[in-house]
């Protein structure tokens, strides 16, 4: 073949260049990329030279769309220095592990603009699903898209108004369990660190909270509440507030949302001197790594990131027609883990 007639490289070469080149059809062309055995070994070499050479990519979406298998799927996340978000990131990607699977990360540092950014560019990229974990709660026209097509997994989270799958946790259960322990050990005066405004996870949260409040006899309309934005910052700024007045005002225990929020409540006090538990009792949520370590060490409520994220996997897989079997659950139970930042007081 004259040089004439070589593929320009200033453009992307397609399979119909492989096949011209190579002398060959384009179905042979197919059957060498997916590893089909009525090729001749010898005109395999030669088109697998040809492709080389050229530099042709295989539209791997386009090939598992054909062959009913998924080369690669999203996972939509705030960030991940939540360990929280971490394990969750870990699990989809042991979930996929055994099935040659690229796990494209998106991280949206909970930005609404970035969501949507995020879910157009897998829209157009034609993967074979996406895992989605809201940092904002609002759906953005492109993810309504691929929810429509049926592409689409929550975890952790859901946004309203959307029929989606999802896998989660009993965050209400352990809300109230977790208010319970704070109020079984006598405490009254209480203040609460919410996580963002509009997610799933601190609307139950926080119902878990109040619920247990009312049943203890309490107002929970009485207690102070700020929203957080799951961040160890913003506990550190909740309690700037929560804590302004005299002590004789201040909550004797402050619910947190979530153990990042709890981790800044108890950076201030001990910038301020306020001794935990003895004078202010903390609790979390998440049971990240860190919680058990912390001096004092955190009660909080343990759900299962890891494993929340490898179902979240599975049911992908699942609705994609990668694996025959769905995941063995898709809501696990928290539990609340009893430490050291709980005191007992003299109810009043």
């Amino acid at each position: 073949m004259t040089a004439g007639t070589r593929v320009s490289r200033k453009s992307r070469p397609t399979i119909r260049d492989v096949a011209r080149e190579a002398g060959v059809s384009i179905g042979t062309v197919s059957a060498v990329i997916n590893h089909r055995e009525q090729v001749a070994e010898e005109t395999k070499r030669h088109v697998l030279r040809l492709i080389a050479e050229l530099g042709f990519e295989p539209n791997n979406a386009a090939r598992s769309l054909k062959h009913g298998r998924i080369s690669s799927i999203g996972f939509v996340v705030p960030d991940l220095q939540n360990p929280f978000f971490a394990a969750v990131a870990e699990g989809v990607q042991r979930g996929i592990g055994d099935n040659d699977i690229l796990l494209v990360l998106c991280t949206t540092w909970s930005k609404t603009e970035r969501e949507e950014y995020f879910a157009r560019i897998l829209r157009t990229q034609r993967l074979g699903g996406v895992i989605y974990l809201t940092g904002t709660g609002l759906p953005s026209p492109s993810l309504l898209e691929l929810a429509k097509a049926g592409l689409v997994v929550f975890v952790d989270e859901v946004l309203p108004g959307m029929d989606v799958p999802f896998v989660s946790s009993s965050n209400l259960a352990g809300a109230r369990a977790i208010a319970r322990h704070v109020l079984e050990a006598g405490h009254r005066r209480l203040g609460i660190v919410g996580g963002p405004q509009r997610l799933w996870t601190s609307e139950q949260r926080l119902a878990g909270f109040r619920e247990s409040i009312a049943a203890a006899g309490l107002d929970p309309d009485a207690v102070p509440y700020l929203a957080g934005d799951y961040s160890e910052r913003s506990g550190y700024v909740a309690a700037s507030r929560l804590l302004a007045g005299t002590p004789q005002s201040w909550p004797t225990a402050i619910l947190c949302a979530n153990d990042l929020m709890a981790i800044g409540v108890m950076r201030y006090c001990r910038e301020s001197g306020i001794a935990i538990p003895s004078r202010l009792s903390i609790t979390g949520f998440d049971d990240i790594a860190a919680a058990e370590f912390l001096l004092p060490s955190l009660s909080t409520v343990a759900q299962p990131g890891l494993e929340m994220g490898r179902a979240a996997a599975e049911l992908l897989l699942h609705r994609t027609g990668v694996r025959t079997e769905p995941p063995l659950t898709t809501h696990f139970q928290t539990s609340v883990r009893i430490r050291n930042s709980v005191a007992r007081i003299a109810a009043g």
